[in-house]
């Protein structure tokens, strides 16, 4: 009895990774909505090839990948010294994490095309949105093996140039979240301090404004001192003075009672998060700087270090802090877009979502109840994201988290492995639009009083 248990289970999680609906009538998967589930599902394929591209950027993976054709320009088993201390394995692990990223970006650029105009569940591309999973997971292997195989050539410089814009792109994302966040926090705190009558939340709110200005002048200070020399580093003085100007503009606008009036909700917690978040794209910013004065991050200034210290060889070092902040930040950015709820109305907005409505909710409870233990479907009646513009914003994380794990070098512009002033501009100008853009967010209500901004 057991036995024939055990292989009932199998079959019913098998049908649920290789069927057409998996998750809607499936005892396997958990108690939850079907669109949520798809997005998290579709994360998780996100996740495993970043988990993927770092285990590349690995010495001993690298040396293994070898093997490949087109990855080394010397040759296949080859060793080739660049510099005189810079093996190609470090060129050959950059090269592997863009054409992963390649794929990942061209398997959600496919459903992204697939998947426009999908008004409901009843379409029958929607079934492929929320099933197959197995299949779309052996795509996703075949478009990757695939990617491997492509003659480097002019691919990685094309190829870059795709990141920048996309890794722009995202950036401002993460910054429309980051409003979302922190409108939300700042409005349910608010209610919670009058519904209690207490003011620990009024204080809570205070703690987090002070704590997130303190931070950002902090790091202000530190970039002053790491990133710009007293006779040098004019460009970075330029980018942290103008930032932190701006910085304070946007802070002062927040609070202005013309502002006040026309957005209730608006306030120094929103700003003191946008502030932090625009100190971080400069931070960013300058670790990419290509002067080794300015530049403490900068690989060619650690490997001169080691020559002049005669060291026979050079392990490549590609984890520095700015590496590891953004990889953490984007991980929870990517996250908050597959799990936001219809409580968030900026990332609604973003993924052309409407709210649901309290008859269809209460419908769904219903589902609920009744499919304890399995996830139903909630989109009978109309899509509660839009499937296209999802699929694009995984191809924008795509080629961002490329961009972060590279830090933004080109390895077919150059044998040197030095970074560039695109990518320094490039997060500058996203700093500066994500600033503007939170700023036309404030002034809109008072520029056009007739559009419902709520």
């Amino acid at each position: 009895m057991g036995a024939c248990l055990g292989a009932c289970s199998l079959l019913s999680c098998a049908s649920c990774l290789c069927g057409s609906a998996p998750c809607i009538l499936c005892s396997c998967c958990p108690s939850s909505r079907n669109s949520t589930v798809s997005r998290l599902i579709f994360t998780v394929f996100l996740f495993l090839g970043v988990l993927v591209c770092i285990i590349m950027l690995s010495p001993g993976v690298e040396s293994q990948l070898y093997k490949l054709p087109w990855v080394c320009e010397e040759g296949a088993g080859t060793p080739v010294v660049l510099q005189g201390y810079i093996d190609c394995g470090s060129v050959l692990g950059h090269r592997a994490v863009y054409r992963m990223c390649f794929a990942m970006a061209a398997f959600f650029f496919l459903f992204s095309l697939l998947m426009i105009c999908v008004r409901s569940s009843q379409d029958p591309r929607a079934a492929i949105q929320n099933g197959f999973w197995f299949f779309k997971f052996l795509v996703l292997v075949g478009i990757t093996v695939g990617a491997f195989y492509i003659p480097d050539g002019s691919f990685s410089d094309i190829w870059f140039y795709f990141g920048v814009v996309g890794s722009f792109l995202f950036i401002l994302i993460q910054l429309i979240l980051l409003i979302d966040f922190a409108h939300s926090w700042n409005q349910r705190w608010l209610g919670k301090a009058e519904e209690c009558d207490s003011r620990a939340w009024y204080a809570g709110l205070f703690f987090f404004t002070f704590l997130f200005y303190s931070l950002s002048i902090a790091a202000v200070a530190l970039m002053f001192i790491y990133y710009t020399q007293p006779n040098a580093c004019y460009e970075g003085k330029v980018f942290i003075g103008l930032n932190l100007t701006l910085c304070v503009c946007v802070s002062i606008t927040a609070i202005l009672p013309k502002v006040q009036d026309a957005q209730p909700n608006s306030g120094l917690l929103q700003a003191s998060v946008i502030t932090l978040y625009t100190m971080f794209v400069t931070w960013l910013a300058l670790s990419n700087v290509p002067d080794q004065k300015c530049n403490p991050h900068l690989l060619t200034h650690l490997a001169n270090e080691t020559v002049l210290a005669g060291s026979e060889g050079y392990e490549t070092q590609w984890w520095d802090a700015p590496s590891i902040v953004g990889l953490v930040i984007f991980l929870l950015c990517t996250l908050f877009i597959s799990m936001r709820s219809s409580d968030h109305r900026q990332v609604n907005s973003l993924m052309q979502t409407e709210e649901c409505p309290p008859m269809l909710e209460a419908t769904q409870q219903q589902q609920v109840a009744a499919c304890e233990g399995r996830v139903f479907d909630n989109e009978q009646d109309g899509v509660t994201y839009s499937y296209s513009f999802f699929h694009f914003c995984l191809v924008l994380a795509s080629l961002h988290i490329m961009m972060t794990l590279t830090n933004w070098y080109r390895p077919g512009e150059t044998l040197k492995m030095i970074s560039t002033w695109t990518a320094v501009w490039v997060k500058i100008c996203a700093s500066w639009a994500g600033l503007l853009l939170y700023l036309w967010t404030l002034v809109a209500p008072l520029l056009l009083p007739n559009r419902d901004f709520s």
